[in-house]
């Protein structure tokens, strides 16, 4: 058995905390009938985030849309999956009545918090990266019932591709991969496990040799890259860091011992406990990465959802802005601005860009929550965010 829930138990209301069942319970009991309209926005972002990815909607929408489908009455608004928000900017709106929907708040906000933290950790890599290849390899550092939410989340916020099989296929994109340690050891030497890929997987994908199991990695990647010629496409390191040292000069005398020789179409790849800051560092010298722990374990957004209207009436706890709101953001910088809902932002945003308004009203077949838009999304807001940095 494993220690997942069924899709099923999360639409009957299961898997919540014990404390919106028994509010369940008591409004049930006492016969009140509150149409309310709850908000979902994180009061701050993890570390020095200044702006995040909003993933994870895809699969609250199918939450909304089963148990829309079974006579419960919601309304749903939300921005666009992919946006760019910041902290104190509601992301997503629930109108209908509370004992209805609150069992219903510990699935959302678990779907939304870790798939928008690991669009967020994607999208700055990809930031840090520029236009270098970044593969997802984080599917093996988390549960496996969630790997293509990783790699979902990775793909929007960037990423080139991912490892998963399952995942690939659920994006319509073909896995990503080289070759295990394992492969190398067992066939008892870096060249002949290369060749033996090149024989058999060299039509198919591109041919990257893993050079850091046995042997020192620049004389491996002399190896290699002398016996495949142009059939090799690349070499990756991978080095632990108990082996690694200074893992820039690494790399940096593996690309000099190539070069000298000739091999300047080798590229080179690397991966292991990297994350965006390595990135930075190592991208002169690199040609793409393999992220895992980094990117899987990105810190969760951390999420609230909270009332802030009660039959037609603003009402909110202390702390909280009161009233249903829009969000609206600058194409130009992307900074955002929350007004009350059915107004605009006064003038123009101080670049001197259009606000344009992000929350929408979530009408099956008119709101879009495809993967490729979401991934759009950022993509175009990377370009925009790089350029004003």
């Amino acid at each position: 058995m494993m220690n997942t829930v069924t899709y099923e138990e999360i639409v009957e209301g299961k898997v919540t905390d014990l404390y919106f069942e028994r509010t369940r319970e008591i409004l049930k009991k006492k016969g009140i009938k509150k149409r309310v309209r709850a908000e979902v926005m994180a009061k701050s972002l993890p570390d020095d985030w200044d702006w995040a990815v909003f993933a994870g909607l895809d699969e609250a929408f199918s939450l909304f849309k089963e148990v829309k489908g079974r006579g419960m009455d919601l309304n749903i608004r939300a921005i666009p999956e992919g946006s760019i928000f910041r902290p104190w900017n509601a992301v997503l709106e629930i109108e209908g009545d509370y004992a209805d929907f609150c069992v219903y708040e510990t699935a959302i906000l678990g779907f939304l918090c870790q798939a928008s933290g690991i669009a967020t950790m994607a999208a700055r890599c990809r930031l840090a990266a520029a236009e270098k290849m970044l593969l997802s390899f984080g599917g093996r550092r988390m549960h496996p019932a969630i790997s293509p939410m990783i790699d979902r989340s990775a793909w929007i916020g960037g990423f080139d591709g991912v490892s998963i099989v399952t995942s690939a296929q659920r994006l319509g994109v073909k896995p990503s991969g080289t070759m295990p340690h394992g492969l190398v050891l067992v066939m008892g030497d870096t060249v002949e496990a290369t060749k033996a890929f090149a024989e058999y997987f060299g039509s198919q994908a591109k041919v990257i040799s893993l050079i850091d199991t046995i042997g020192d990695e620049k004389f491996e990647a002399v190896r290699v890259a002398d016996a495949l010629g142009k059939e090799l496409f690349g070499v990756r390191l991978d080095t632990p860091a108990s082996r690694r040292g200074d893992f820039e000069r690494i790399i940096r005398e593996v690309k000099w011992e190539l070069s000298l020789r000739g091999h300047d179409n080798v590229g080179i790849y690397v991966s292991g406990g990297l994350g965006e800051y390595e990135i930075a560092k190592l991208i002169p010298f690199v040609d793409g990465f393999g992220m895992g722990t980094y990117l899987s374990s990105g810190r969760a957004i951390d999420f609230s959802m909270d009332i802030v209207e009660i039959e037609g009436k603003p009402m909110a706890k202390r702390g909280k802005y009161a009233g249903a709101k829009d969000l609206f953001h600058c194409p130009e910088c992307y900074l955002t601005k929350s007004v009350p809902m059915g107004k605009r932002p006064f003038g123009y945003c101080e670049c001197g860009g259009k606000w344009a308004k992000m929350t929408e009203e979530a009408i099956p077949g008119k709101f879009d929550v495809t993967v490729e838009s979401a991934r759009k999304r950022v993509m175009r807001a990377i370009t925009t965010l790089r350029a004003l940095t």
